[in-house]
């Protein structure tokens, strides 16, 4: 099994974007990638903007529909908020159980990305959180975060219970925020004065996921 787990400090950091640009970058080298982005939240929008199973599937070059959506993303919601609640405000709830067993009958192929959803402690169900899925999963986790004021507590407080919890982390991406108190690449430094040679890139502001530097080092070793 060739699986990694996309998951971030806090929501809204670039989950969505470092998958795709992980996508292009395995496929440019002629390896067959899948991703699975299992629950999605906050689909009640009325603009043109893709949700992040529709860029998944862009960056695949699979057809955007329903039935390939669902294929990607089972667990939909309306409401913009935490998985457990937006499940709950439509009447119904995720299972947990369903949610591995749907995670690990795509692991056969050649890489497998799994994207969270939101932080890593999001709630998805009212004893498990995300922080239980990748404990569950056992699959090494490429950590994203921000370069925003707060992101080292942040990313020292994840760092923690990935560890705690006897989680490989594959490595970090440091992705560069709208407003920064100082350059990324010093956040990046100061991260790694703690995080025990894990491997960091910074990610600057870029475009497109195409324009991405080389992530792949983060996560060769587990490929």
């Amino acid at each position: 099994m060739k699986t990694v787990f996309i998951t971030a400090s806090g929501t809204e950091i670039g989950k969505t974007f470092v998958t795709q640009a992980l996508i292009h970058q395995l496929r440019s080298q002629n390896q067959g990638v899948r991703a699975l982005k299992p629950i999605l939240t906050g689909l009640d929008k009325t603009d043109d903007i893709y949700n992040d199973a529709e860029l998944l599937l862009k960056s695949l070059s699979v057809n955007i529909c329903p039935e390939n959506i669902s294929r990607i993303s089972p667990w939909r919601f309306k409401q913009p908020c935490s998985p457990d609640l937006a499940a709950t405000l439509e009447g119904t709830s995720i299972s947990f159980k369903e949610l591995l067993a749907f995670c690990k009958k795509h692991d056969n192929s050649d890489t497998l990305l799994i994207e969270g959803i939101g932080g890593m402690m999001v709630p998805l169900d009212k004893t498990h959180t995300v922080l239980d899925w990748i404990i569950a999963l056992r699959a090494p986790v490429l950590l994203i975060v921000g370069s925003y004021l707060g992101t080292l507590s942040h990313t020292l407080t994840a760092l923690g219970m990935l560890k705690a919890n006897l989680i490989t982390v594959a490595g970090i991406v440091v992705n560069e925020s709208l407003t920064q108190p100082i350059p990324a690449q010093e956040t990046a430094n100061i991260i790694s004065r703690f995080s025990h040679n894990i491997p960091i890139t910074v990610l600057p502001r870029v475009n497109k996921p195409e324009d991405a530097p080389d992530l792949l080092p983060l996560i060769k070793h587990y490929l």
